[in-house]
């Protein structure tokens, strides 16, 4: 695992530079992506490069890491709406080869990354409990996709991002961790103060189902980019 302390615009031109140098080298390139704050300025210049002719992600498939139950792709706080605004709707990628988990298809996702040939970058941020994706605190290990409730902890987190908490959903369909780590390499961003003591426990480097995001230390090939302003 290794470790990158830097501002977030360095984080982000890093971190698009890789995806956009897999993009242009790779026949069919997959990518698993992350919502929410942290991989924004990533997307941004994904799309500030695809405007200047750098990258084209025609033969580029995605899936994402995780999806709100109850939230329809037209309501704004949904992943789906995030993703298209912000990314998808700005490229030329076949939305068609765009994926995010849902309840109609997850118990076939994992199959579905499989056969599309297993990730290739996987973008990741972190909860202040410690959750990836929304593996919430001692979800095994093992887990594949599949629906999770979410702690109280992490809905204060994302109520930031609506009216008020009792907006936010209670449920979500997530890749489970054993899906995450069959990613051939993982890139995590970790930004925000409530953060801190989540990285002082992972960098403990003991792994544990208290933290879902210990498990990252079994992976190959991870790099965890940590915003120096924390």
């Amino acid at each position: 695992m290794n470790y990158y302390i830097k501002n977030l615009s360095e984080i982000y031109d890093d971190i698009s530079k890789e995806i956009i140098g897999l993009v242009n080298s790779k026949a069919n390139p997959i990518l698993g992506l992350a919502t929410g704050s942290s991989p924004i300025g990533i997307y941004e210049r994904l799309v500030n490069a695809y405007n200047k002719g750098e990258v084209c992600f025609k033969n580029t498939k995605t899936f994402n890491l995780d999806e709100y139950v109850g939230l329809d792709s037209y309501n704004p706080n949904s992943y789906r709406y995030y993703m298209n605004n912000n990314l998808f709707n700005k490229i030329d990628i076949d939305i068609n080869n765009t994926f995010l988990p849902s309840l109609e298809n997850c118990d076939k996702y994992d199959d579905m990354i499989k056969t599309a040939g297993g990730i290739d970058i996987m973008i990741l941020g972190i909860g202040s409990n410690g959750h990836i994706g929304f593996n919430e605190p001692y979800t095994s290990f093992d887990s594949l996709t599949h629906v999770t409730d979410l702690t109280e902890s992490t809905i204060k987190d994302n109520s930031r991002l609506f009216s008020n908490t009792d907006e936010v959903p209670k449920k979500a369909i997530t890749m489970g961790i054993e899906s995450i780590m069959r990613s051939k390499k993982i890139v995590m961003v970790i930004t925000g103060k409530n953060k801190k003591n989540i990285i002082k426990e992972l960098k403990k480097g003991i792994v544990h189902e208290s933290i879902p995001a210990s498990i990252l230390y079994r992976h190959k090939n991870v790099d965890i980019y940590i915003d120096k302003s924390i």
